[in-house]
């Protein structure tokens, strides 16, 4: 690491200066995520006013299908984007990558905030329109990983849980900021205006929030040395996968359980409340944004608590919880009545999932060597998550159309005792695996 800001492994008392640097460079690494999930949401949130414009064919419903295929489709090319920038991380710096992913990020907005429809450029329309997403999704794909790596390097010893857990304050600080800006176009512009060019302002604003991410990771330190760049399996998924079998398939594990969990309370519990519970829409989005916004607030808490009990230990709470507590929540949400019971079940779920995306990074990024430590932690979140977190609402919303919604429910337990198992492999600590 640069001689401009203390190794993370050191526990001397920072000066004033140098954790003021520290700070900085936490706040760069994770800006990338915020940018990240806003992107995820409004694209999500205004496919209602944009759909028509690249799928003039057929009803709304299918234009909406098609807008969301191509959004499933971005999101399948994370594993490739987990491969591609943990191999940059490790091989050329972790800076390197980072600046790489969210430049990618800022073009993939642009494009599709400067799009032509289909009425003037034809099939091309819908064409670009998924180049751009696959586009996002590897840049996306990468972001995660690199990020995580940075900010367990960065982070002082003894503090790294409640540094780290500030990649998912960034991360639910997108997702508000999504709702936070289709609430405010919504309120000044018509549904006309909307439908006509109001949603591509959205992406303008996903674009510029790059850029400031952009602004901020310039001045970012490299935490990789060269002799770990240098390593003949630097980035290399052969020797990943060779040496560092048994690591990969526990965050594998991890977060198959942890990221279900999280869409599950995050994406999906919207349209359970509206769906499955009898909530009218909007009280429902008030519900979620107020969960949301103190779900965001207990990250630094939970992670500092890490700090004192272990990374073990706050995945074996999570994993626990999720197995024991899912269930009963979920079903207590479709039968009750009261929406202050429903908020206190909702808040409850997300504290127990708090548990895991407090920790997710660092936990992740202690298990592998500094050569393979961006690799690992990108690729193998990357799979688990498009394969558990991405499929999540699918999963859900079939289950319900097939009459059988409270096997997800059973689902997402049995993956919460998963998590849980594997959480019994891990050292006392956490840090890493129990040999």
């Amino acid at each position: 690491m640069s001689d401009t800001l203390d190794s993370g492994n050191k526990t001397r008392p920072e000066t004033p200066v140098a954790s003021k640097k520290r700070i900085w460079a936490i706040v760069g690494a994770s800006s990338g995520n915020l940018v990240e999930w806003f992107d995820f949401y409004v694209y999500s949130f205004f496919s209602l006013y944009f759909a028509h414009v690249f799928f003039p064919r057929g009803d709304s419903t299918t234009q909406l299908l098609q807008t969301a295929g191509i959004f499933a489709a971005g999101f399948l090319m994370r594993p490739c984007g987990g491969w591609l920038f943990g191999y940059i991380a490790d091989k050329h710096g972790r800076k390197n990558s980072m600046l790489i992913s969210v430049c990618m990020m800022c073009f993939g907005s642009l494009v599709i905030a400067c799009l032509p429809g289909y009425a003037s450029i034809g099939v091309a329309a819908p064409v670009s329109l998924l180049l751009a997403r696959m586009f996002q999704g590897l840049s996306v794909g990468g972001e995660y990983g690199t990020s995580a790596t940075y900010m367990s390097e960065v982070a002082l010893e003894g503090r790294k849980g409640f540094y780290a857990s500030f990649q998912y304050v960034t991360l639910i600080g997108g997702q508000l900021l999504a709702v936070l800006t289709v609430v405010i176009l919504q309120q000044i512009l018509s549904e006309e205006a909307l439908r006509s060019w109001g949603w591509r302002i959205p992406f303008f604003l996903g674009a510029l929030l790059a850029v400031v991410a952009l602004w901020l990771r310039r001045s970012l330190n490299e935490t990789s040395e060269k002799r770990s760049r240098e390593h003949r399996d630097a980035g290399n998924i052969f020797g990943l996968l060779r040496n560092h079998t048994r690591a990969f398939l526990m965050v594998l594990g991890f977060t198959a359980g942890g990221s279900l969990s999280f869409y599950t309370f995050t994406t999906y519990m919207q349209k359970y409340l509206v769906n499955s519970a009898g909530i009218d829409a909007k009280t429902a989005s008030g519900l979620m944004t107020a969960a949301l916004f103190v779900f965001m607030l207990i990250q630094p808490l939970i992670g500092a608590l890490s700090d004192k009990i272990g990374r073990r230990g706050s995945m074996l709470i999570f994993g626990a919880g999720a197995a024991i507590c899912t269930v009963p929540i979920l079903t207590l949400i479709q039968t009750t009545d009261s929406l202050w019971f429903t908020f206190s079940l909702t808040m409850l779920a997300l504290l127990i999932t708090s548990f895991y995306t407090a920790i997710s990074g660092i936990l992740k990024a202690e298990m592998f060597p500094p050569e393979v430590r961006a690799l690992g932690v990108g690729l193998s979140y990357a799979v688990a998550n498009a394969l558990f977190g991405g499929s999540a609402e699918y999963v859900a919303l079939l289950m319900k159309k097939l009459g059988m919604e409270s096997s997800f429910f059973w689902y997402v337990s049995a993956m919460g005792a998963v998590a849980f198992l594997v959480s019994l492999m891990l050292h006392k600590r956490g840090k890493g695996i129990r040999l």
